[in-house]
């Protein structure tokens, strides 16, 4: 997460969307009182400056706009443009089922990719849930109009965040998962289905499809 009231903006970063490449691009041009939050290298670097911090909930890097109301003053933050990006679900499932398999942290979603195939992932109480409970709308939730920029259509969707900040970004390339490009490799019928009934709004808001 960013949030730059000198640029007018906060970008959330939602988990597998590639929002560790856009915070790269973003701390590679950051204004001196930028609040970086993360475990990118001048995120770290700042990490100081938050010691103290009281907000509404977790301050990580995948806090939700929500979540960090009380780090400016009253009336800063709402004035602030939302930013995120989001990514088509099926492809995203692959990206995060893979990634969970090879960290080491204990949480129950990785302990279940670690467990299962994609489809008892897909099937885990806990996973299901998390995925319900967060689409992608609800990481932006409560402020001003949100930009949403697809993966699939980077280069047009930035356009209106690049306009508000006055230049243009470049992102690298980071956190490749180990795993077949092509995400319909590894659904059948049934997994294509769970994932549809589990990400429905985020397929109905940004027109995704299998």
């Amino acid at each position: 997460m960013i949030v730059s009231p000198g640029r007018g903006y906060v970008f959330v970063h939602i988990p597998k969307t590639a929002g560790t490449a856009m915070s790269l691009a973003l701390e590679a041009r950051a204004k001196a009182d930028d609040i970086l939050i993360g475990d990118t290298p001048k995120a770290v670097r700042r990490r100081g400056r938050l010691k103290g911090a009281q907000v509404a909930g977790r301050l990580w890097k995948h806090s939700k706009l929500s979540d960090i109301a009380g780090l400016l003053p009253a009336g800063v933050l709402s004035t602030l443009r939302p930013v995120t990006l989001v990514r088509n679900p099926w492809d995203r499932m692959v990206s995060y089922y893979h990634w969970l398999r090879v960290q080491t942290f204990d949480h129950p979603a990785a302990v279940a990719a670690k467990s299962h195939d994609l489809r008892g992932f897909l099937s885990d109480v806990d996973v299901a849930t998390g995925l319900r409970r967060n689409p992608y709308a609800s990481y932006v939730a409560g402020g001003a109009e949100p930009i949403f920029i697809r993966l699939e259509a980077l280069e047009q969707d930035l356009a209106p965040f690049e306009a508000l900040l006055g230049f243009s970004l470049s992102l690298p390339v980071t956190n490749v998962s180990d795993r077949i490009m092509d995400w319909r490799s590894y659904y059948d019928a049934e997994t294509r289905d769970m994932v549809a009934d589990l990400c429905a709004q985020d397929i109905a808001q940004f027109g995704y499809a299998y």
